[in-house]
């Protein structure tokens, strides 16, 4: 059977983690997460203009003695997989490389967010431990690559980011996804600068590269609501994607994210919720250099802050925390990819949901 990978409500009924699926569900506290965010670190590398996490990056650190730690504590409280990802680069630390194998080696689920830059020095790892990675280029060119996504000094690494992709599609045993997120921006002399013309370009070359996936996405603003596009922009990406669904095969996909599709069914920048308590806020968590957060929406929120992982253990701050500091139906007002699994969860949690599933098949909730 095969499953959509951005399908995330099939996946809480997986037999491995129904017992604290039905904890999330019943409203009661979690005895651990199911799924962590983990920044290493929050250096970047690049200077992207759009950089969601601009104003946090460079804010903090975990040593290399502390990070390897954290693994073994992640692995300790049965967290069944963890997504390196980040405000910064996640392999510019260099303690990422020992926090793969230590998690790949522990049987954890493991994927990788990266924009690509620093595949090679952290290849071998990557190649044997990564379930997927997924690498941020948002362009089809050198050219735009460099409007978007410029390094420290203005140049464009396009060349490099997909030579190491090439790398990493011959040795990998997990998935590799080419990330594409539509963008544009008025520069100060009015004119509009887009890369929505290079998605048929991307998907091409992603296919090329020997990318498992290829991912559409829609832009946010600094605080998570999607950026509406004009009709014609969109039709422009619908087209290009038509096109490039010939070279769809069980090899390659394309994937479209739940944010392109709220751009397509004209949702507007805010998404309603009726629910005061985020119950997959028991499931998944966020662990930076600048704190716990109960979720990746809530990085850098000190409202959202749970917990300081510099210095204290997670389980203690798991434990002690409380995870309904965010009220959804306040704070969380954007189009969060997890808004429909908090609905089945509620579902479950009055005995109207489904029943567990034979086996598993993903454990990113």
């Amino acid at each position: 059977m095969t499953h959509d990978r951005l399908d995330l409500v099939p996946k809480l009924y997986q037999p491995s983690g129904w017992p604290r699926i039905l904890e999330a569900a019943s409203g009661a506290s979690s005895r651990a997460p199911l799924v962590v965010d983990l920044d290493p670190t929050t250096f970047c590398d690049l200077a992207c203009p759009e950089c969601i996490s601009g104003k946090l990056l460079n804010q903090g650190r975990f040593t290399p003695e502390r990070l390897a730690a954290l693994a073994g504590e992640l692995v300790s409280l049965s967290v069944r997989a963890v997504v390196l990802i980040g405000g910064g680069e996640p392999l510019a630390h260099r303690g990422t490389r020992r926090v793969l194998r230590i998690l790949g080696e522990a049987g954890l689920a493991i994927g990788v967010v990266t924009n690509g830059t620093m595949i090679k020095q952290n290849l071998a790892e990557l190649a044997q431990y990564a379930t997927w990675v997924r690498v941020s280029v948002d362009a089809g060119t050198s050219g735009t690559y460099g409007l978007f996504r410029p390094d420290r000094k203005g140049r464009s690494v396009f060349d490099k980011v997909t030579e190491n992709m090439r790398l990493l599609a011959a040795t990998k045993t997990g998935a590799l996804g080419y990330s594409f997120l539509v963008m544009s921006r008025q520069e100060p002399d009015g004119r509009i600068v887009t890369n929505h013309h290079e998605v048929l370009r991307a998907a091409e070359l992603a296919h090329d590269i020997g990318c498992d996936y290829f991912e559409t996405k829609a832009m946010f603003d600094d605080d998570h609501h999607i950026v509406q596009v004009p009709e014609e922009m969109l039709e422009s990406v619908d087209r290009q994607l038509a096109e490039a669904a010939r070279l769809e095969s069980e090899r390659f996909q394309l994937v479209n994210s739940s944010t392109l599709s709220s751009l397509r069914s004209h949702a507007g920048a805010v998404q309603p919720k009726e629910y005061d308590r985020c119950r997959i806020a028991e499931l998944r968590t966020l662990v930076t250099p600048s704190g716990v957060y109960v979720c990746a929406y809530h990085r850098g929120n000190p409202l959202a802050r749970i917990g300081d992982a510099v210095t204290d253990g997670l389980a203690d701050i798991w434990r002690d925390s409380d995870r309904g500091v965010v009220d959804p139906s306040r704070d969380c007002r954007f189009h969060c990819a997890r808004h429909r699994s908090n609905l089945e969860l509620e579902s479950i949690g009055r005995g109207t949901g489904g029943l567990p599933l034979g086996e598993d098949y993903d454990p990113f909730l």
